[in-house]
């Protein structure tokens, strides 16, 4: 499928950021489209998480605009953004540690149902939210381990449960914040299929620092220096770019090495 042809899920306008006096992010613009991984890099300080933040609604951006499937949803708080579509994890892993994996996934599609009256009903008698969470658990490779303490988990697989709790909130958009941190070569490996396996359903926004990966799964990569968008475009074009090469590894680095 041509790039036209993919469906716009998210469009960020012109994103700002001001604190004080520091802009942390000027004018950056992105396209996320369904069936596309866009990966957003750059060095510390860039600006990569401040963008995530204003695109998830953890915080406003100073000026701009954010479109969810042509809907401006720039003044919607966080809570609101995650019911109507946009799913975010974390740098540092969002689980419930002394919850069952199961629990961990049932409470994260219990979140989106519309039914008060049963606020009191204990969520393992909901068979929706069960359904669900059998569900993500299948895609994301935890089905074995439904019953485990999901603080017992290895880093990989509580970094598999936090986007499978993701997932059970049905988004389209996916913001993944450095998704393969602290992975050996087999968790990073697992981590890398499932991402390729959910590309086809979500539009995925990946920060992430593992170039092996990015270059794996990228169908777009954007690059962020000092908060302002130095290039954009496939993974050749960034591989290629002298501008990158010297902004973002310094001029004696290879990309593909990295």
């Amino acid at each position: 499928m041509t790039e036209r042809h993919r469906e716009v899920f998210l469009e960020a306008r012109s994103l700002s950021r001001h604190f004080g006096g520091l802009a942390a992010n000027s004018n950056v613009s992105v396209t996320l489209r369904r069936g596309e991984i866009h990966a957003l890099l750059g060095p510390n300080g860039a600006g990569k998480s401040t963008f995530i933040n204003m695109l998830s609604g953890d915080l406003p951006p100073s000026s701009g605009t954010i479109l969810l499937k042509g809907e401006d949803v720039s003044g919607l708080p966080a809570h609101r953004r995650s019911r109507i579509g946009i799913g975010r994890s974390f740098q540092r892993t969002n689980i419930f540690p002394t919850f069952s994996v199961q629990e961990n996934c049932v409470l994260a599609a219990q979140s989106r149902q519309q039914q008060p009256g049963k606020i009191f009903r204990p969520p393992l008698h909901n068979q929706a939210v069960v359904d669900r969470s059998h569900e993500v658990m299948a895609l994301t490779g935890l089905a074995h381990c439904g019953s485990q303490i999901a603080g017992t988990l290895s880093h990989g697989e509580q970094r598999q449960l936090e986007i499978a709790m993701v997932l059970a909130t049905n988004p389209i958009v996916l913001l993944l914040d450095e998704p393969l941190a602290g992975m050996g070569a087999d968790e990073s490996s697992r981590m890398v299929d499932l991402l390729a396996r959910l590309r086809r359903d979500h539009a995925i926004l990946l920060v992430e620092h593992d170039m092996d990966a990015v270059f794996a799964l990228a169908d777009v990569i954007t690059v962020l220096v000092n908060g302002e968008l130095l290039e954009s475009g496939p993974p050749a074009q960034i591989k290629a770019s002298p501008a990158v090469r010297s902004a973002y590894l310094g001029e004696d680095e290879e990309i593909d090495h990295v």
